[in-house]
């Protein structure tokens, strides 16, 4: 986990972001800059936010800011992710779309829509075990704790095509 992480409570507001390719070396760094710009700069009507961020395996946006969990600004986050979704397509990436699941097969991570999700667990290409990865934390303590990937069977995959956790 970023250093820049390290002296932030687990109560830290944590939005993910998934993209839907990996970045190269170029897009990377340009993301990078423009993260460090908009998030070092982070303000909505007088209040200065303290954003700190992590770019995880080249597709996992990671954003955290203190403040959130005590003092929301609804403004203030949209602001920020339309900032931050801008960066992304300078960037050479977009946001995956909201109709895809990511898991981590084979070590890496893949994605696919979700109505494919049913025939890949029949061709046994998921399982009750699959690491699928739930990009709605909502504070820096679940990632802390593991929470980014979880078995299949303890999502809502799990609940929807009633796989038995340990099947």
């Amino acid at each position: 986990m970023r250093d820049a992480f390290l002296p932030l409570p687990d109560e830290s507001r944590l939005w993910v972001r998934a993209l839907d390719r990996a970045l190269d070396a170029e897009g990377r760094q340009r993301l990078e800059a423009g993260l460090t710009e908009v998030l070092g700069n982070w303000r909505h009507k007088g209040h200065v936010y303290e954003g700190a961020w992590e770019i995880f395996e080249d597709r996992l946006l990671v954003v955290v800011e203190p403040n959130m969990a005590t003092n929301p600004s609804g403004c203030a986050i949209d602001g920020m992710l339309r900032k931050v979704d801008r960066l992304t397509q300078e960037a050479g990436a977009a946001l995956m779309d909201e109709d895809q699941v990511i898991f981590r097969v084979g070590g890496q991570l893949r994605s696919m829509p979700k109505a494919e999700v049913g025939e890949r667990l029949a061709d046994g290409t998921l399982g009750p075990d699959t690491p699928v990865l739930d990009l709605a934390l909502f504070n820096l303590g679940q990632l802390r704790q593991g929470q980014l990937e979880k078995a299949l069977a303890r999502t809502w995959i799990g609940r929807k095509y009633k796989i038995a956790v340990g099947a």
